[in-house]
């Protein structure tokens, strides 16, 4: 199997060729293959709706009105009546199944990326968890010095109990901090088997980068179908428009039957066609509500694509924002590392000198590992949120 490693070049794929699927199990890659399988076949046949079917029919009649015998005769035909002219809902037909193709395709897709970035971020979330277990442990080592020195404050009279009863109700609360940890890791790895049959702890975690905004608008898959939408409400405007107004439609026939024995000498055909055409146009009185209803729901949606690029550009922002923010917190965590680095470097060497203990020294040197960890979990955090832009976008570059 490909690494998740290739995750940013992947999502750069339309979603036919995108192998980041590969994370789903084989029965949710496929019923999205069919539901977008169903969307071109559904969409082929909506196009087609305008070409009225071919009639094809047999009948056989027997009659008993010859004195002496039976009479039996057949018929069969095949007729059209095919419209060829709707004041233009034909040609508008066929947009509105090329627009609704798009709309519902785009909203396939998106299914499909959210879910694929469901079980990614479960995977950045199983790091995260080996990080939080990694610092609560550190903490839990420090929880115990901590007792063991306000221990032998107390014996000796100089703290008060008070303050070691704090230190060790702290260790507690690390303590079931550490198991709800390991509890959080086991829910994530039932909620990523039903996602996925492949192993976490066999993939390696991607890398994502910040997308350029423009790009990020370009391709983002909501504003996509709701673009799409409202296409789809403009054509609808002209096919109930189209509705209302003169239709031209051929008809044809061919007939091939027996003839009734009173006819026999008449000179009529057994074979023969009728042909022609009709031109219509219904009058409703609810032809200006209907035309009006179909404009306001075109209004709507070419309001609901404005109201989407709002959106686009503050989920966009804010996503930066929070970048911005997760930045200034790494850069924290490594100023305290450095801190905490010299004070282990000093404690150490105090500890040498008999002014301090090895606890003291082990106290700092957890203190700096936890700073580290800390950076180590903000960094998994700024993949979160950009993961959050990557399953909008269906092109990355």
């Amino acid at each position: 199997m490909k690494k998740l490693l290739s995750l940013c070049s992947l999502l750069l794929l339309p979603l036919a060729a995108d192998e980041l699927g590969d994370i789903l199990s084989q029965n949710k890659t496929l019923m999205f293959e069919y539901d977008l399988q169903r969307n071109e076949l559904e969409s082929d046949k909506l196009s087609k709706s305008w070409i009225n079917p071919v009639r094809l029919r047999y009948n056989q009649n027997r009659t008993t009105q010859f004195p002496g015998k039976t009479i039996k005769t057949g018929n069969y035909s095949v007729s059209i009546d095919q419209p060829i002219f709707r004041s233009g809902g034909i040609y508008y037909a066929i947009k509105y199944a090329d627009a609704l193709r798009s709309a519902n395709r785009a909203d396939i897709v998106l299914q499909r990326r959210k879910m694929i970035g469901d079980a990614v971020s479960i995977l950045f979330n199983l790091k995260k968890n080996v990080l939080q277990q990694e610092k609560m442990k550190l903490q839990i080592a420090n929880d115990k010095i901590d007792i063991r020195q306000k221990r032998d404050s107390y014996n000796a009279g100089i703290l008060d109990s008070s303050f070691l009863d704090q230190a060790i109700l702290k260790k507690s609360q690390d303590e079931a901090n550490l198991l709800e940890l390991q509890l959080a890791r086991l829910e994530l790895k039932q909620r990523f088997s039903l996602l996925s049959d492949k192993k976490p702890e066999a993939l390696t975690l991607p890398k994502l980068k910040l997308i350029d905004k423009a790009h990020y608008r370009e391709g983002h898959l909501e504003l996509k179908r709701d673009v799409e939408r409202a296409r789809e409400s403009d054509y609808e405007v002209h096919i109930t428009t189209a509705k209302y107004m003169p239709a031209l439609s051929l008809q044809g026939q061919y007939i091939d039957g027996d003839l009734n024995p009173l006819w026999a000498t008449s000179g009529i055909k057994e074979r023969y066609y009728n042909y022609g055409f009709s031109v219509s146009m219904p009058i409703d009185v609810n032809s200006f509500t209907d035309i009006e209803s179909s404009k306001v729901a075109k209004l709507k949606a070419a309001t609901q694509v404005l109201d989407r690029q709002e959106t686009v550009n503050e989920e966009y922002d804010w996503i930066t924002n929070s970048l911005h923010i997760l930045d200034r917190k790494i850069a924290l965590s490594k100023k305290d590392e450095k801190v905490y680095d010299n004070l282990y470097k000093l404690t150490k060497n105090l500890a040498k000198a008999g002014e301090k203990t090895s606890l003291d020294v082990a106290v700092m040197k957890n203190s700096r590992q936890i700073r580290r960890l800390d950076a180590k979990i903000y960094e998994i955090d700024k993949q979160l949120k950009l993961l959050q832009l990557y399953i909008r976008v269906e092109h990355v570059l």
